[in-house]
């Protein structure tokens, strides 16, 4: 039987490896997430982020992040978890179905040029999808994080980050490291001092 301290040892090590090969596939990629977010928000574009399970405490996590702060005092910058009502998610869920719960917020509260960031493992979860579709059809900038193959999503969004892995929690737990890069990011080209 295998020692608990090496199963831990052997999962950070996962975990940091996944991450190290996610930055090495990904880095131009996020930094092109970056300057799309800033250019909307300085546009007074607002960020909708949704997605199922661990990806739509993500959203819920990510759009805290933007509204409160990250790292630096600064104004709330505007973000919509889309995972968060549950009269609304509920009340679509039960009326029309679970694969509306996001894209009937969308056709709500989008408009042209505001963010829709799309969060699933898998990529293709049916409700997710839907969202993207709709999102971009109303003239949304898309982004798709990722897991797997990267999925329907793959295909659907503006801009698609994935982590080439199988594992859910590794995937998770680059979703949310690569969160917070964009939330830093995006706050130091926003926000940044001048060197004294």
């Amino acid at each position: 039987m295998e020692d608990i301290e090496d199963i831990i040892i052997r999962t950070f090590k996962e975990s940091s490896h996944v991450k190290e090969v996610f930055v090495n596939e990904n880095l131009v990629r996020i930094v092109r997430i970056v300057e799309a977010i800033t250019e909307a928000l300085k546009g007074e574009k607002k960020i909708l982020i949704f997605g199922n399970g661990g990806s739509a405490a993500d959203a819920q996590h990510l759009a805290a992040e933007f509204i409160n702060r990250f790292t630096i005092e600064r104004p709330p910058l505007p973000a919509i978890a889309l995972s968060t009502d549950t009269s609304v998610l509920t009340s679509i869920a039960n009326d029309y179905d679970f694969s509306d719960v996001f894209e009937k917020q969308i056709r709500a509260l989008g408009h042209e040029g505001d963010i829709a960031w799309g969060i699933s493992t898998s990529g293709s979860s049916p409700n997710v999808v839907k969202a993207l579709e709709v999102a971009k059809k109303r003239g949304m900038i898309t982004i798709a994080l990722t897991g797997r193959d990267g999925g329907k999503m793959a295909s659907i969004a503006d801009y698609h980050l994935n982590v080439a892995s199988n594992s859910v929690p590794r995937i998770q737990e680059v979703h949310i490291t690569v969160g917070h890069v964009i939330c830093e990011m995006i706050d130091y080209k926003l926000f940044k001092k001048p060197e004294e």
